[in-house]
């Protein structure tokens, strides 16, 4: 049975920071969105920031998602930082 995985983009000021725009990533069952920033952060380095740093904005297929949203193999999700206007 191949993988399950689920695709990962980071957007604007995460993208510079962690050096990467995309990546492929396991979709175990269950996890949800703040579950994949974890396994994130449990990179160390700058991959930290994206639970201990300025807020993290979640995009789920392109629509936006609360930490606790689920993921599931085949998603999109996308990591961003709040944006202002004025």
């Amino acid at each position: 049975m191949p993988e399950q995985t689920l695709s990962v983009r980071f957007f604007a000021r995460l993208r510079e920071e962690l050096g990467t725009v995309h990546l492929t990533m396991p979709a175990p069952a269950g996890q949800t969105a703040a579950d994949l920033l974890a396994t994130l952060a449990s990179r160390g380095g700058p991959w930290g920031q994206l639970i201990t740093g300025q807020p993290v904005m979640i995009a789920i297929n392109q629509a936006m998602a609360k930490p606790q949203s689920p993921v599931k193999p085949g998603d999109e999700v996308a990591f961003f930082p709040p944006v202002t206007g004025g």
